[in-house]
């Protein structure tokens, strides 16, 4: 088994897709449209198994969880980027087109070297070697 994709609410469709394929080089499916619920939808792809279903809908409350604090449930998601000079260049890179660093560049306590972001809408992304 594996996993086959996480699914994003967004308000701004257009712009997390964007947000997405600038930085982390997602290629994008179509848009798909279904006109009675009015709901809109892409699939992102990063060159492996996994994948982002970035959707939006009218009238999709807004999350009560601060983007800034651990909660119960999904708290983030990891994109590998290759190397710690890569997590490195586009943590800066995010940092100065005015994105919020909420975890620094790091070798954690199991290994990994990561930072961690906030995309657009305030979703946690971890920057992985």
């Amino acid at each position: 088994m594996k996993i086959s994709h996480i699914a994003i609410w967004t308000y701004n469709l257009e712009g997390m897709r964007n947000f997405y394929i600038h930085y982390f080089d997602a290629s994008s499916g179509e848009a798909y449209y279904n006109h009675s619920r009015d709901f809109k939808s892409y699939f992102l792809t990063f060159g492996g198994d996994c994948s982002i279903e970035l959707m939006q809908m009218p009238g999709i409350p807004k999350t009560k969880d601060s983007s800034r604090k651990q909660f119960t449930g999904l708290i983030h998601f990891a994109i590998e980027v290759g190397s710690k000079q890569k997590v490195d260049e586009l943590t800066e890179k995010l940092r100065r087109d005015g994105f919020s660093v909420v975890g620094e560049p790091r070798t954690t306590g199991d290994g990994f070297y990561e930072s961690t972001i906030l995309d657009p809408e305030g979703n946690r992304v971890e920057i992985i070697a």
